[in-house]
């Protein structure tokens, strides 16, 4: 069994989280400017925002499942490695054009240490404390949301795309030898052999699709927040200023409350499948805001309220994952829930738009907010069965004995 590392040593694993988000939202962030300066076309900025999350689809259940035969650790430091090299790379090459060729590479590295983070953080952290752990790694990937923008924006306006990627290239670089220094090794750890049809059986379980699909609704309401809430406030005759602060409490109000609600997890005082159910229905509540109410005061609500009930969510839902999983598949399931976590960040913002197009913006975000609550309650009511078919479990063996 390995032997709960002090808190410090989770603090590079944290700072892996923050990279990973920096990185995705301060370039994107300014590719506008990017696409009215190199005279590219709409599709291409499509390709653009897609390029890095595509890569992570297509990757994290690879490199978890890497990261479980070799071990976490050097899958997490040569993910961040090749990071630092697709940054750097972009800059010595000192052309514009392949800003998508970088990205790309961006999301492949990206793909190999988020995952890898965190098995580490459930393999190094005892089961009384990942609520906490999770919780804090939330709260660093949830500044690099908050501060992505603003920060690439700066360092964009300062020296263009090539200031930013160096400064990608140095965090990631300075996070590789933070890792190096303070994590420990863990060895992988014996594992039987596992057909496609036992890993299907597994994934298809409610202890791995409740926390995954919760995870995925916290995501995608994050999105739609992020990218529709201005939207909104823009249509009420809100200044870009006002809804960017709206957005910038919506993520400051999910990274505060991600460490309580791991804290209280792990205290005994809030459960999985109340914490998601719960996190999940105030985000449902804030999307009806956001549609319901007009002006300032139904997006500020909503900024408080989404971010508030995806704060409680996302921890335990990495929590729940991490204690239903051996630890010898513990990078494979991370990998694979990292998946669900990035098609409801596509998915999200596709459901909206699609909605508000055909519809209105009204009718988008109240739509999510009902796939939202049907999510809350199917977390619910498969919960509730679990704990049934368990304590009926447990009343047969006492019986038999």
């Amino acid at each position: 069994m390995t032997t709960p590392a002090p808190r410090h040593q989770f603090l590079p694993l944290y700072a892996a989280g923050f990279v990973t988000a920096f990185g995705a939202h301060s370039i994107a962030a300014g590719l506008g400017g990017y696409l009215h300066s190199e005279h590219a076309s709409l599709l291409t900025l499509g390709l653009l925002l897609a390029v890095y999350d595509g890569a992570e689809v297509l990757l994290k259940p690879v490199f978890g499942t890497l990261a479980d035969r070799v071990g976490p650790r050097p899958v997490l430091l040569g993910g961040l490695l090749a990071f630092a090299a697709a940054s750097a790379g972009f800059v010595a090459a000192g052309n514009p054009a392949l800003v998508g060729l970088a990205r790309l590479g961006q999301g492949a590295a990206a793909a190999a240490f988020s995952p890898a983070a965190g098995a580490l953080l459930a393999r190094l952290s005892p089961r009384t404390g990942q609520g906490r752990a999770f919780g804090g790694y939330g709260a660093w990937k949830g500044l690099g949301y908050t501060l992505g923008p603003l920060l690439g924006g700066v360092l964009i306006i300062l020296g263009g795309f090539s200031l930013l990627f160096g400064t990608l290239a140095v965090a990631a670089l300075v996070t590789a030898g933070w890792a190096l220094a303070k994590v420990p090794a863990v060895p992988p750890l014996p594992r039987t052999r596992q057909t496609v049809l036992g890993l299907a059986r597994r994934l298809g379980q409610g202890t791995f699709l409740r926390p995954t699909a919760a995870l995925a609704a916290t995501t995608a309401a994050l999105a739609v927040g992020v990218g529709f809430l201005p939207v909104s406030g823009a249509a009420s005759g809100l200044s870009p200023l006002v809804t960017g602060a709206a957005v910038s409490v919506l993520a400051a109000c999910a990274a505060l409350v991600q460490p309580w609600a791991g804290r209280a997890r792990d205290a005994g005082h809030l459960t999985d499948t109340a914490g998601m159910v719960t996190g999940l229905g105030l985000a449902a509540m804030g999307m009806g805001a956001a549609a319901l109410l007009p002006g300032l005061p139904g997006m500020l609500a909503a900024a408080v309220i989404v971010g508030t009930g995806t704060g409680i969510a996302t921890p335990l839902g990495f929590a729940l994952l991490a204690a239903n999983t051996p630890q010898e598949r513990l990078g494979q399931t991370m990998g694979a829930a990292e998946v669900g976590r990035e098609l409801g960040d596509a998915g999200g913002p596709l459901l909206v738009g699609a909605l508000a197009t055909g519809l209105s913006l009204g009718a988008g975000l109240s739509g999510l907010a009902v796939l939202l609550a049907a999510v809350a309650a199917a977390i619910a009511i498969g919960g509730r069965s679990l704990a049934a078919t368990t304590a009926g479990g447990n009343r047969g063996h006492l019986h038999e004995k």
